[in-house]
C-alpha cells in the first residue's frame, strides 16, 4: 500500500492529530511495535530520576495541550 499524505498542506495541528491516530492504532497490539534495546536503558534511567524526585511528570492530555499552544 502506497500512502501519500499532503504534509506540505497540513497544519501542525493536523499533523499531530495524524500522529496520534497512527499511534492509537499501533498501540492496539503493543507486541507488534518493536522497541530498540537502548530504549529500555533510557526508560530505566528516567524511572530512577522520577522516583528520586529529580524529574517530574504531567498527564499526557495536559502535555498535548501545552504542545498545541506553542507557536512554531
Amino acid at each position: 500500500m502506497d500512502l501519500a499524505l499532503p504534509l506540505d498542506q497540513m497544519s501542525v495541528e493536523e499533523k499531530l492529530r495524524a500522529i496520534e491516530r497512527l499511534w492509537e492504532d499501533l498501540a492496539k497490539v503493543p507486541a507488534n511495535v518493536p522497541s530498540p534495546s537502548w530504549h529500555r536503558d533510557v526508560l530505566d534511567a528516567r524511572d530512577k530520576r522520577h522516583a528520586s524526585g529529580q524529574e517530574g511528570s504531567i498527564p499526557w492530555d495536559k502535555a498535548k495541550e501545552e504542545i498545541r499552544r506553542r507557536k512554531p
